[in-house]
């Protein structure tokens, strides 16, 4: 039955771990897939010019952008330069970038988490604010990182999802409540995207792709978090499997 899954390519960071450099993948991730959406993940590494990355899109059913330590280098959106000390991934900035408009119009379902999240944005011409929790007008979205994991992955604030949207759709309810990681958001919404769900404070949360071919998501959230304890978790990744057996069997 296995082999039958589709398979997900799942984009890789690349940190050094002491003195050598390694791809990595949280297994959540991996997890989600696997136990939310029936799939099979692999690992795509992020290789610079040594790899294009775009081969792998032919071989592939679905495709997931994770969350990461690490921030778009701020030169792809024309911001002001990160702060001394902010984690970048300059290999994964130059693979997200690439794959996310190419998946789209090849019709390959995807799906993006947090950084994924800003990632698509940014690939389609969009801009991020760096430090949401220091603008007037929002609140605090990050996590409180003295706190255990099931408390920073915990529920923190509604979403509102826009009303007739997929979000909508796959729940049957007009918002949820979701988890808040993250610093980084959404500053200027690129023109081919539309909101899908948006914060109490106006914050955009979730987006599509106007017009996408194929099954396109992307979340500020993290409902990859213990996917099989959350209902909309669970929605989610059955609509993107669903998704990437009918691109499969296509």
């Amino acid at each position: 039955m296995s082999s039958q899954r589709p398979l997900v390519g799942v984009i890789c960071d690349r940190r050094m771990l002491g003195h050598h450099p390694f791809h990595v993948v949280g297994e959540k991730y991996f997890t989600a897939l696997v136990h939310g959406a029936g799939c099979l993940p692999v690992a795509v590494p992020v290789l610079g010019g040594d790899l294009d990355v775009l081969e792998n899109l032919a071989r592939l059913d679905g495709l997931m952008l994770t969350g990461s330590p690490s921030n778009v280098e701020p030169r792809h959106y024309q911001g002001e330069a990160s702060r001394p000390g902010t984690l970048h991934d300059a290999e994964r900035d130059q693979a997200a970038l690439a794959l996310v408009p190419a998946a789209v119009k090849a019709g390959l379902p995807l799906i993006a988490i947090c950084r994924g999240f800003q990632e698509m944005n940014v690939a389609f011409g969009g801009s991020l604010h760096q430090a949401v929790h220091e603008l007037p007008g929002f609140g605090n979205h990050k996590e409180d990182a003295s706190a255990s994991l099931d408390e920073q992955y915990g529920p923190s604030h509604a979403v509102r999802f826009t009303p007739g949207g997929l979000l909508e759709r796959l729940y049957g309810k007009p918002g949820a409540l979701v988890n808040s990681v993250h610093s980084q958001g959404v500053d200027r919404l690129a023109e081919p995207l539309e909101v899908e769900a948006v914060a109490p404070d106006g914050l955009i949360e979730a987006f599509a792709v106007r017009d996408a071919p194929g099954f396109t998501l992307a979340l500020q959230w993290h409902p990859e978090w213990k996917v099989r304890d959350n209902e909309l978790s669970m929605a989610i990744f059955q609509a993107f499997g669903d998704a990437a057996r009918r691109y499969r069997a296509r």
